[in-house]
């Protein structure tokens, strides 16, 4: 056998292990040109859109939501946040390894200006690296980081994000992942007390600009609170956010195109699609996680609403960089915080630096990651 040859998968576990050449084969196409046809939900920031997003998250932000109510602002129209990007191109760059499971790993942003409503947008996309890891999970896994670059109508070049994508063989498959299984978190009528009085609580400065010279460093941001995640929460994110499925003949052409990305469904014995292991416990658990779980682009949005309702309609948000650690499953809270490392002045730009975090109720750090916010300064007012 030629060993630059994919295994093909066990006809029990349907899942092929990583086999040698398959880092070559990962990064064959580094520096091409992708077709990204499967990879977008929207064309256009239409208000509709947009406002379907951020209800996705549970973010009801006029400034995103109420066309109105953003002509007010300094941007003079609506504008989305800088995550509805994702349902432009989901900056999943992770060609090759048929049979190979995806699980996202992160997105380093980059925004230039705001994403007004109604900009049009087109993307180049195409694989930067590809490089081989260990871990206490699966032995073995592959990252692959692409490059997305957003371009408007006008083309004008608004964002550029790095996506990372880790490529681990499943859990049944030879040094597959494996999440030990977790049991729905069941929670204490003091405890459910608790999450409604921190989801009341939630802050939106909204109108009121958060001034620079007011920012002290060390300081914390009031946290957010998202879950505990449900399959409704699943059900809105896809709506507004976008997925990479397909259904009915779509599926099927799909599938024929790429038979082994495809699942046997052990119920019904027709084919189907490893990603529904996001909504069921049994497929995730195939996969190799603990339980079914969220995507994480969807949790990375849920770190810019933090920053974006703390910063204020007169902020703009440079930067987020953030990287999952640890899936986020069903009936799990996410405390979403921010602590201030930084503030300074660049070309005449007064910038604030934030370290990012989400943790469950079990007290593990589920994602990581770092935002640069520029804000209003009182002597430019």
């Amino acid at each position: 056998m030629n060993p630059n040859t994919p295994a093909a998968p066990d006809a029990h576990t349907q899942t092929p292990a990583l086999w040698e050449g398959a880092l070559e084969e990962a990064r064959s196409l580094i520096g091409v040109d992708l077709r990204r046809t499967n990879q977008t939900w929207n064309t256009e920031a239409s208000p509709d859109a947009v406002r379907h997003f951020c209800w996705g998250i549970g973010d009801d932000n006029p400034l995103y939501c109420d066309p109105t109510y953003g002509k007010t602002t300094r941007w003079g129209s609506g504008i989305a946040p800088g995550c509805f990007l994702y349902t432009i191109d989901t900056t999943v760059v992770a060609p090759k390894l048929r049979g190979i499971q995806w699980l996202y790993g992160g997105t380093d942003w980059e925004w230039y200006q705001p994403i007004r409503h109604r900009d049009a947008f087109t993307v180049r996309a195409r694989l930067l690296d590809a490089v081989e890891k260990e871990g206490g999970k699966a032995k073995k896994f592959i990252i692959q980081t692409g490059e997305v670059v957003y371009t408007n109508q006008h083309g004008e070049q608004v964002c550029r994000a790095l996506g990372h994508t880790a490529r681990t063989p499943r859990a049944r498959a030879k040094d597959g992942l494996k999440y030990e299984p977790r049991a729905t978190h069941r929670y204490s009528p003091e405890e459910l007390e608790h999450i409604a009085h921190a989801i009341d609580s939630e802050e939106c400065r909204g109108a009121t600009p958060r001034h620079w010279e007011d920012v002290e460093v060390g300081a914390w941001v009031q946290p957010m609170l998202k879950g505990p995640l449900n399959i409704t929460d699943m059900i809105c994110w896809y709506s507004g956010g976008g997925h990479m499925y397909q259904a009915h003949r779509r599926a099927h052409l799909q599938r024929k195109r790429h038979p082994a990305d495809a699942f046997i469904n052990p119920e019904t014995g027709a084919q189907d699609s490893a990603a529904r292991g996001h909504t069921e416990s049994a497929m995730a658990r195939e996969v190799g996680m603990p339980g079914g779980y969220d995507v994480g682009p969807q949790r990375i949005s849920w770190m810019g609403q933090l920053v974006g309702n703390w910063m204020g309609d007169d902020g703009f948000m440079r930067s987020l960089k953030a990287s999952i650690r640890r899936p986020n499953i069903f009936g799990d809270v996410s405390w979403c915080k921010a602590r201030i490392t930084d503030k300074r002045i660049e070309d005449s730009v007064h910038l604030v630096e934030l370290e990012l975090s989400v943790e469950n109720q079990l007290g593990e750090t589920t994602a990581k990651g770092s935002a640069v916010v520029e804000l209003p300064a009182r002597a430019a007012r």
